[in-house]
Parts: C-alpha cells; structure tokens; sequence
C-alpha cells in the first residue's frame, strides 16, 4: 500500500470513528446503569421460557453481534459455540485491567471455561499512550507464537497498583521470555512491524462505537459492565446467561 492510500484509509476510517460515535458514544454506559429486571420490581428470567416468545436474540443483550466466534482466534479461549460470551476491552497499563486478569479472569476460566459454559474474547483498547499500543502489539506477538494468555498473565502480575509506568521493548520482551514465547527473535520483529496494527485499529474503533468508556470494560452476552467488578458481579450475570440459554 502506498503512502496516498495509507493517508486515505486513515482519513476514512478517522471519519467512520467520528459517525460511529455519534451513534454509539454513551451506548455502553448507560446500558450498563439501567436498573435491571430485579431493580425495577420485576422478578429476574431464570431461564429461556422467560422470554414471551423464547428467542435467543430477546433474551440476549444489545451488543451480543460484538462477539466474533472466530475458531482460531489467539485471543480468546473457550468454545466458539459456547452458550454465553465475554468480551474484554482492555489496556495493558490500566491498574483495574491488572487487577482483573489478576484476580478474576483465572477464576472465571476455571469455572466456567473448562465446561464449555463461557468464551472469552479479549480486544485491545490501549488508551493511555505509545507504550499501551506497543504492549498490544507485543501481546499480540506472543499470541502469534500460542502464548497470548501466559504473556497478558506474566504482564498483569508484575504489575503495580497504579498500572505499569514504563513498558519498553525491553521490558516486553522479558515478559516474553517469562511467558515461555519460543521464538524470541520472531517475537521481537513482530513486535516491532506493523504485522498487528490494523488488527489493534479494528478493536479501538469497535470500543470506541459501543461508547466504550474507559478500562476494563466488559460485554456478557451483549449485556455491559464496568470496571473490575468483585467476581461475584460477574459470575451472577454468566450464569444468568447461562440460564437463558
């Protein structure tokens, strides 16, 4: 591709973030601040007959066509047929992302994973700089050689409470030898391209027309959350969506 048509299709998809903004820009916060079922005074579905006519598509939240189901996608893990989806929008320097892939993600995939019962789909959404992109970058690089989960795991525990301040080449690549990425000459030139740039401006302008608003921020079954919730938030609603099948 050439430089004029890079700077078009950089024009273009500028203009398609602004549109899609105007259409999605608060969508997700204020899906995920409605009152729910319980809330407003009506007893919670528990099941697909809840549903007058028992769709999937009624019972399942606004945002559910987010979810990609790709087969071979290294940035997911769990049936791409499983009954209930999560998606993750995150940045690698966002202390609540830490916290997240910390303490509750592995308790999510053990429970619900392993089952068949819940997939997670991870998108990156690198807000606070340069160094958040090139950590996706380098995620991604890891992903690229089957060690996506044990990087963003090795990444998210050495992690301070105020997020990482200073990841460098240098520093990532640490994180991938601790992550056991084999090819770490591979892993350095992927990292350094521009192999996975698209794919990174693909997730960013997804989040950014949902009204994604800040990090983490999560879509179960269509249905928002914010924030690196106690896990009991999210095991409430996956079984719910579980329940509604």
């Amino acid at each position: 591709m050439g430089t004029n048509e890079r700077r078009s299709t950089a024009k273009r998809d500028t203009l398609l973030v602004a549109v899609l903004l105007v259409v999605g820009v608060g969508l997700f916060a204020s899906l995920a601040t409605r009152p729910s079922e319980k809330d407003a005074g009506r007893a919670p579905a528990t099941g697909a007959s809840a549903s007058p006519s028992g769709t999937p598509a009624e019972d399942a939240g606004p945002l559910t066509s987010v979810a990609r189901r790709a087969p071979d996608d290294p940035l997911a893990v769990g049936r791409p047929d499983a009954p209930v989806t999560m998606v993750v929008y995150s940045d690698f320097r966002c202390p609540f992302c830490a916290k997240f892939g910390r303490d509750i993600e592995p308790e999510l995939i053990e429970r619900y994973v392993g089952k068949g019962t819940l997939r997670i789909e991870w998108r990156d959404f690198p807000i606070f700089g340069e160094q958040s992109v090139n950590a996706a970058k380098a995620a991604r690089a890891a992903g690229a050689q089957g060690r996506y989960r044990e990087f963003t795991a090795a990444l998210f525990a050495a992690a301070p409470d105020s997020g990482h301040p200073n990841l460098t080449a240098a520093v990532l690549r640490k994180f991938a030898e601790k992550a056991g990425v084999p090819d770490l000459a591979r892993f350095d030139a992927d990292m350094a391209s521009a192999r996975f740039d698209e794919a990174i401006e693909k997730d960013m302008i997804e989040g950014q027309a949902i009204g994604v608003p800040s990090t983490p921020a999560f879509l179960i079954n269509g249905r928002p959350l914010l924030g690196a919730q106690p896990v009991e938030e999210f095991t409430a609603m996956v079984d719910e969506a579980a329940a509604r099948g």
